[in-house]
């Protein structure tokens, strides 16, 4: 699956001090880092089916479900829907709760089946609050998972918040500990350009330091963000 490395937008400044602030954030990410050309897929299909299979468990495990689907030949549309749900479950076991992320998985299959006629391509071009509106109605697809699909599979200017997002943020305060979904969603959306490419990047970007820094035990001394924000961990402390 072709991703867009490029991010024209990542260059320009927005007017609002949250804006500035969130592509200071961006910056010294893509510095520390580098470009992480996400998602890590050959197909929309194949990342859509990730985005489902990594709930709950790490990258790593997804990796060894989806290369049991591909050994089998078992990673195409029409397979998927006519696969036995016991058959799918033990293919995917190495991602964990096989049981339960085979039935959402189903789920998703079955309504691009139903409601697409088994078109992928149709579904992916659907307008953007529609097709969020029908991942959500699939049951096991909650707005993370259904997010995930829309900027890396659809590509389209949506950002996706997750537990590493809400923590760095909260943690820098930039935002309430309690923080609903849409309204780190809309810190976003609001403050920064619309750009798949660049929300594409700042979240492969936000998943790196989570996973590298901001930790439940964080190790502040090293992370590209110690003194970065309203609230630095480090430098507040002192």
């Amino acid at each position: 699956m072709e991703t867009e490395s490029a991010t024209p937008n990542a260059q320009a400044t927005p007017s609002t001090l949250t804006g500035q602030r969130l592509m200071e954030m961006f910056h010294l990410l893509h510095t520390h880092f580098g470009s992480q050309d996400w998602w890590p897929a050959e197909t929309e299909l194949e990342m859509m089916v990730g985005a489902v299979l990594t709930q709950n468990t790490n990258w790593k495990n997804v990796e060894k479900a989806i290369e049991n689907l591909k050994q089998n030949n078992m990673l195409t549309l029409d397979c998927l829907a006519s696969l036995d749900l016991s058959v799918l479950a033990r293919t995917i076991r190495p991602a964990g709760y096989y049981n339960i992320k085979a039935k959402r998985l189903k789920n998703l299959i079955l309504f691009i089946t139903d409601h697409y006629q088994a078109d992928l391509s149709m579904f992916l071009k659907e307008e953007t609050q529609t097709l969020r509106q029908g991942l959500l109605s699939v049951k096991g697809i909650g707005p993370e998972t259904a997010d995930s699909i829309i900027l890396y599979a659809a590509r389209r200017p949506l950002f996706v918040i997750d537990a590493y997002t809400h923590r760095i943020l909260s943690r820098h305060g930039m935002c309430e500990e309690r923080a609903a979904y849409d309204a780190l969603q809309e810190l976003f959306m609001d403050h920064l350009f619309e750009d798949a490419s660049l929300f594409n990047e700042f979240h492969a970007l936000m998943v790196q330091a989570g996973k590298n820094y901001c930790r439940r035990k964080p190790l502040c001394d090293h992370c590209p963000l110690k003194n970065w924000g309203p609230i630095s961990p480090l430098r507040d402390s002192e």
